[in-house]
């Protein structure tokens, strides 16, 4: 038998090996993200700020990623009130029990790990990169059914806006991709890079907490040199009316944004004032749509710059214009606390404060309260209740107690209609806490309890009996299936802020 000979045959063998082998490289070094992706599943209890002596049990799934020193990261959302916390790898199989080992709910993130060492078997760290440009092609990726989910996302723009549970600005990343049910934590990946994490999801746009706002806050956490987020307390309005920085005596090209309202808090002289101009933050010069151009995202709002590479307690330099003069001043970022307004902004792992006498039922005003009115709430709440959602608390008035509701009986008859009713004082006292409340009711005013509410279209004074209240109260809750009169709260922190002016 004769055999012919083809020449060829080895090139295309050789090419077809060597094919082989750079794409078996490239495997290699490519990240394997069913091994650095698993799933979070989170029950935790579910208030009824109508009825706050109820709750109920909620379970959400969410994203985890994996990080080194046997750490995984998510967002802080649906953490809180927390009972239990199980992880899941590869899509399926065995949930593990897991625990936070750290949460801040301004910044909506947490970090949770597996109490079993087994756990971390097989799973590889995934490592946190700035996304550099909107050049890049993006991908979202999760769990879904078992398999790993993923779609391509387009960038959309890097902006500034509020966390999803925080009244604090940050940079964030604009993608919209044709995929439902984003905003539990799922990575976005840039050229096999992680790039951020998703927060929120409106239509096909989503919300991403970059790398480069999440890295410098777990690195300072490691430290031990974290103390927070900081923000401008401040207000202020673009500067585009030349007639305004012509009044306000500003010479040159117009330039800087206007300060219009500046808070006061004891024993603190602001360093700003209403009127000034504030032309500058940290070297930037800001423009007069309060934007500075960031050498990594473009234009942006200042309000990024209390966040940018700045915790809470640190110093931020403003050059500011001052009465026709230009001024160095210092500004000390404060601390984003939820009870830095009157109507705290939330109220995460504490149960419901309430207090029922004979019937009335009272409750701190806060957004939780406002927020049982849907996901439309600003709009739909209780004008009355909302108006003061904006207001700062004083040393007078540091929070607010209402009045929500009334359960029928014949103690309070003649009033069982009333509700959303904020108390101004009870038996001729001050009430800005139900404790203070509670003292009240011991000082009967002639044998009654006369309770005066906030100026409305409602009723301004209650009175009823003060004898007959305790058996009133526990008829009510026999009536009603009601375990306890009341919950109080552990007394929340004192909110202190502080700036200077440098000499």
């Amino acid at each position: 038998m004769k055999y012919r000979s083809f020449p060829w045959l080895a090139g295309v063998l050789s090419l077809a090996i060597l094919s082989s082998a750079t794409a078996a490289e490239s495997n290699a070094t490519k990240p394997v993200w069913d091994h650095s992706l698993v799933l979070l599943d989170v029950t935790r209890k579910q208030y009824d700020y109508f009825q706050p002596w109820t709750k109920r049990v909620k379970t959400s799934h969410k994203m985890g990623l994996v990080l080194s020193g046997q750490e995984i990261l998510t967002t802080a959302d649906e953490m809180f009130d927390r009972t239990l916390v199980r992880i899941q790898k590869g899509g399926r199989g065995r949930w593990w029990t897991g625990a936070v080992t750290w949460i801040d709910y301004h910044a909506n993130l947490a970090l949770v790990t597996a109490v079993d060492e087994a756990f971390w078997q097989d799973l590889r760290p995934a490592e946190l990169s700035d996304p550099a440009s909107g050049a890049e092609s993006f991908q979202i990726i999760r769990w879904r059914e078992g398999k790993l989910e993923t779609r391509k996302a387009e960038f959309n723009q890097f902006t500034v806006g509020t966390g999803h549970l925080s009244f604090v600005a940050h940079v964030e990343l604009e993608v919209s991709a044709e995929i439902q049910g984003v905003g539990g934590g799922e990575p976005i990946i840039a050229d096999a890079h992680v790039v951020g994490i998703a927060e929120e999801q409106t239509g096909n746009k989503c919300s991403i907490i970059p790398s480069s706002f999440i890295r410098p806050i777990l690195e300072a956490r490691k430290k031990g040199s974290y103390r927070g987020l900081g923000y401008f307390d401040f207000y202020w309005q673009p500067a585009e009316n030349p007639a305004s920085l012509k009044f306000l005596k500003l010479t040159g090209e117009p330039r800087g944004v206007i300060v219009i309202e500046v808070p006061s808090h004891p024993g603190v002289e602001p360093v700003l004032k209403a009127r000034d101009i504030l032309l500058n933050v940290d070297g930037f010069d800001i423009d007069i749509q309060g934007d500075y151009e960031d050498p990594n995202y473009g234009h942006l709002s200042l309000e990024n710059l209390a966040t940018r590479g700045k915790w809470a307690g640190d110093d931020v330099k403003f050059k500011i214009w001052r009465d026709g003069k230009l001024l160095d001043v210092t500004y000390l970022l404060p601390k984003a606390e939820y009870s830095s307004t009157l109507v705290p902004d939330a109220v995460y792992d504490q149960e419901p404060e309430y207090l029922i006498v004979g019937g009335l039922v009272f409750q701190p005003l806060n957004d939780a309260f406002l927020q049982a009115w849907g996901p439309d709430w600003k709009r739909r709440s209780p004008f009355r209740l909302y108006y003061f959602n904006n207001q700062s608390p004083t040393p007078e008035r540091p929070a607010l107690v209402l009045m929500s509701q009334v359960l029928p009986d014949i103690y309070n008859l003649g009033y069982q209609d009333l509700k959303y009713l904020v108390v101004d004082q009870v038996n001729g006292q001050k009430i800005s806490r139900l404790p203070e409340l509670r003292d009240a009711l011991r000082k009967p005013m002639d044998g009654f309890h006369q309770i005066q509410f906030m100026p409305s279209d409602s009723l301004r004074r209650l009175v009823v009996a003060a004898d007959q209240q305790e058996e009133a109260t526990r008829r009510v809750l026999q009536l009603y299936g009601i375990t306890k009169d009341f919950f109080f709260a552990t007394p929340p922190p004192t909110n202190t802020k502080t700036a200077a002016v440098s000499p």
